[in-house]
């Protein structure tokens, strides 16, 4: 487990984290869990499984890509505070 603990402090230094000694001791015996969980997990045999980003396959959810009118510009000016021919009219903010 001496490893696991040069490597907890080793990580923590790279996450400019600050341990204590207890919380090293606690995040090291749950980094052995999880090594000891993957160390199980490399004996399930995945030979007949393809490689796959996600778990589910995802399906493209977006709309066609399609020319459609848009607002003239009396609509887009509509409700806008102040406009000048036919442009916005926005407060000044860069001096």
């Amino acid at each position: 487990m001496a490893g696991v603990d040069i490597d907890v402090k080793y990580v923590a230094h790279l996450a400019r984290l600050a341990l204590s000694p207890e919380e090293e001791q606690k995040i090291g015996a749950q980094l052995a869990s999880v090594l000891e969980y993957i160390e199980k997990l490399k004996e399930v045999d995945v030979s007949g499984v393809e490689p796959t980003a996600h778990a589910f396959p995802l399906v493209n959810v977006t709309r066609p890509d399609e020319v459609r009118h848009g607002l003239t510009n009396e609509e887009a000016l509509r409700n806008a505070p102040a406009q000048s021919n036919g442009l916005f009219l926005v407060p000044k903010i860069v001096e």
